[in-house]
């Protein structure tokens, strides 16, 4: 039972776990940060241009059956506004990140091995 205890601890508490949980909160909070965002200025914004924030009241009526179009349009610029704000703000960043670190990495000269480093050290010698 000690064992798998340990076990279930060394699991839990690993790097990759915690990591990963630490990436979720974030995730959730910069979700709520850009769901404000689209509610309280995009919407708001697209009711200037439009007439009205919301979508929502535009239906079809088709035999007493009515067809909510406008909240289908409300919903993809809500989706179309994260997908922007997540494609600035976080994937544009993180390329440039890598990108940078990729430049960095290839103007680094690799280091010789140690056989190198020897048969170097030997030809400086012989050389005097």
């Amino acid at each position: 039972m000690k064992k798998l205890y340990q076990e279930f601890r060394d699991f839990a508490f690993s790097g990759d776990i915690v990591g990963l949980a630490v990436a979720f909160v974030m995730a959730a909070a910069f979700g709520a940060v850009v769901a404000a965002l689209v509610e309280f200025v995009v919407m708001p914004v697209v009711g200037i241009i439009f007439g009205e924030p919301s979508f929502d009241s535009l239906t079809w009526t088709i035999n007493d059956s009515v067809i909510l179009y406008g909240s289908f349009i409300t919903a993809i610029v809500k989706f179309l506004a994260v997908a922007l704000g997540v494609f600035f703000f976080i994937v544009k960043p993180y390329k440039s990140y890598q990108d940078k670190k990729a430049a960095d990495e290839e103007d680094t000269p690799e280091e010789p091995s140690e056989d190198i480093k020897l048969l170097t050290d030997i030809r400086d010698l012989l050389r005097r």
